[in-house]
């Protein structure tokens, strides 16, 4: 065999060599199985992907109706409220009044025409009738339903200052193994006003022969408050449902006495700026009764002047406005 031969052999086999290491190389992946391990690896994330992108289009989803089930029970909320009309017989009710309206009337009549006489020997002048007859009005349907209003609010007030106090005691009756009828007539005897008053109203209904869901009911449109709301909602739903009573109320009671903190911690963070507004609101009518005090021929123009009127009307206005941004700014929700 010559040298020829020999070269030829050494190129087919260096040739035979490299494809098969083209091919093995190229074969590799299937023979080892990278090539399935890739595509179940691949499987696996993709199917990770789809189950996390439907798991965020399902709660996206859940947000929504929750969205909707909270505007649509708003909505039924207001719709409620704006068919509610209350009865002045109610309002005197949640007042605290063992009054009749007939009673309320008198009162609101006696107190404009008190307000008229005083208002007409104040007011002198052209100026006096009308005087007269603006005071008529606001002191008889104004000023008794502003007292009354005011006498709400602080009974209100008074009863959500005891609320946590009084279902702390049914809790514990009821731990102790009292029923909740005795729980109830406990808080009528021994608490305070304007909680005794209300829970021996309920307690009489039921005496009488009145579910204890429907005194609930009716305490609730004497006494308007989110508290008695649910502490009515979870004694329903426990006489329907059953479950751990004590533990339910003792929760309730727990979120009323946190709410009453947040609420006394806003009024302190927020007391500086109430007393500012306080003092910019009364700044000027009291510079202008001062003045009016001391020099009266000084300021006498803007009551005697059709300019002064003017002034007089947008400074007020202005005031107004200026006082209702205030209010909005120290108002807070909670």
């Amino acid at each position: 065999m010559g040298e020829g031969d020999n070269t030829v052999l050494l190129v087919a086999l260096l040739a035979a060599f490299a494809f098969a290491g083209i091919v093995f190389t190229l074969l590799y992946p299937y023979i080892s199985g990278e090539k399935q391990a890739e595509k179940r690896v691949a499987s696996v994330t993709e199917s990770r992907v789809k189950k996390t992108s439907s798991g965020r289009t399902v709660a996206d989803i859940a947000a929504q109706r929750k969205k909707q089930v909270t505007e649509s029970l708003k909505d039924m909320e207001a719709r409620a409220k704006s068919r509610e009309k209350v009865s002045l017989r109610t309002r005197l009710e949640r007042a605290g009044l063992d009054a009749e309206p007939r009673d309320f009337w008198i009162a609101s009549i006696i107190c404009g025409l008190v307000s008229c006489v005083m208002t007409f020997i104040w007011v002198s002048g052209n100026a006096a009738p009308i005087a007269a007859g603006a005071a008529l009005l606001i002191g008889t349907f104004g000023l008794p339903r502003w007292f009354l209003t005011k006498l709400i609010k602080r009974r209100q007030r008074k009863f959500q200052t005891e609320m946590a106090n009084a279902i702390d005691v049914i809790v514990r009756g009821v731990k102790s193994g009292l029923p909740l009828n005795e729980c109830l007539q406990i808080i009528a005897r021994e608490s305070p006003e304007p909680i005794s008053g209300e829970f021996r109203y309920v307690v009489e209904q039921m005496r009488v022969g009145v579910p204890l869901s429907e005194a609930l009911d009716r305490l609730i449109t004497r006494m308007p408050l989110s508290e008695v709301k649910f502490l009515a909602i979870v004694i329903n739903i426990q006489q329907q449902a059953g479950g751990n009573l004590s533990e339910a109320l003792g929760n309730l009671s727990g979120v009323l006495r946190d709410r009453f903190r947040m609420e006394m911690k806003v009024k302190a963070l927020s007391a500086e700026a109430k007393s500012s507004a306080g003092v910019l609101g009364s700044l000027p009518p009291g510079v202008m009764f001062m003045t009016y005090a001391s020099s009266p021929d000084y300021i006498m123009p803007l009551f005697v002047t059709t300019a002064g009127n003017l002034v007089m009307v947008a400074g007020a206005f202005w005031m107004f406005c200026g006082i209702m941004v205030m209010k909005k700014m120290i108002n807070f929700k909670y």
